[in-house]
């Protein structure tokens, strides 16, 4: 496998994908670079649809006794749900599906990598930020169910009381309220951009990351194609091995510092238990 030839001049290294082998062999096919121009989503929907083929062949009909994927799976719902009721309680359990859903897709993405012809949809900020935006919306949809729209915006607008207003002269009211309304657009607006920041720093630590993680898998390849031509070998060597299981833990601890920093976000605007965590699921 070769470096991509169009960062052959300095740029900086990819590793090539079937799209964009395609791409240099049939550049002028309008079909091509539609795909070319949309590879992080098209190989996106292949994660998602490999998911939801492994959950339809697993799950569709458990078994008492798990077994194979089954087991597999039920492992992985079990270990989450333990370590999200430690960290939020009771209330932990409420958001397994999403940050259950959240944390698989995020490392099957990361590992896309390590298979020859794909690229990791997670090393572009495109696929990231838009994980950023579904987390953001996930957390303000809980907000305004646990709270209603109105506690909602008075939460996001400081929480305003108009006291002061109505102990006011006749005079000063009208400049008051105006004074008042426009501290509270102004507190709207930067608490939702802070809401909004929080999800998106996750997003740009984890496109940054796994772009430097395929950046190192082409230089590795891009080695080894180096020493076997100086070594005159038919074939280059396979210095990508040596990083697969680093690349295979740096993904995980990605996928997981992402849905537990999730967790963390989605935890200061859920609901406290009326006891500890550690007594929720003892």
């Amino acid at each position: 496998m070769a470096v991509d030839a169009a960062h052959a001049d300095g740029g900086i290294p990819e590793l090539p994908n079937v799209i964009t082998l395609l791409s240099h062999s049939l550049h002028d096919h309008p079909v091509v670079a539609w795909l070319h121009h949309w590879e992080h989503v098209l190989f996106a929907l292949i994660v998602i649809a490999g998911l939801c083929a492994g959950a339809w062949r697993f799950a569709r009909k458990p078994s008492l006794i798990p077994r194979d994927g089954q087991n597999l799976l039920e492992l992985f719902v079990e270990g989450l749900d333990r370590l999200l009721r430690s960290l939020m309680g009771s209330s932990g359990r409420r958001h397994l599906p999403f940050i259950g859903t959240l944390f698989l897709y995020i490392w099957c993405m990361n590992l896309t990598s390590l298979l020859p012809g794909m690229k990791p949809p997670t090393s572009s900020l495109n696929t990231t930020v838009g994980l950023a935006l579904v987390v953001f919306c996930y957390v303000q949809v809980v907000r305004v169910k646990d709270l209603g729209w109105r506690q909602y915006l008075d939460h996001l607008a400081g929480s305003p009381r108009f006291d002061d207003v109505k102990q006011a002269s006749m005079a000063m009211k009208p400049l008051l309220l105006v004074i008042k309304l426009f501290v509270m657009a102004v507190l709207l607006v930067l608490e939702l951009i802070g809401e909004l920041v929080k999800p998106i720093s996750l997003s740009l630590r984890l496109g940054f990351n796994i772009f430097a993680e395929d950046v190192l898998l082409a230089v590795l390849v891009g080695l080894g194609i180096a020493a076997g031509a100086a070594l005159h070998l038919p074939i280059g060597l396979p210095l990508q091995l040596f990083a697969a299981p680093l690349v295979l833990i740096f993904s995980t601890v990605q996928a997981l510092v992402f849905a537990l920093l999730t967790t963390v976000y989605i935890s200061l605007i859920a609901p406290h238990d009326a006891h500890p965590p550690h007594e929720a699921h003892a």
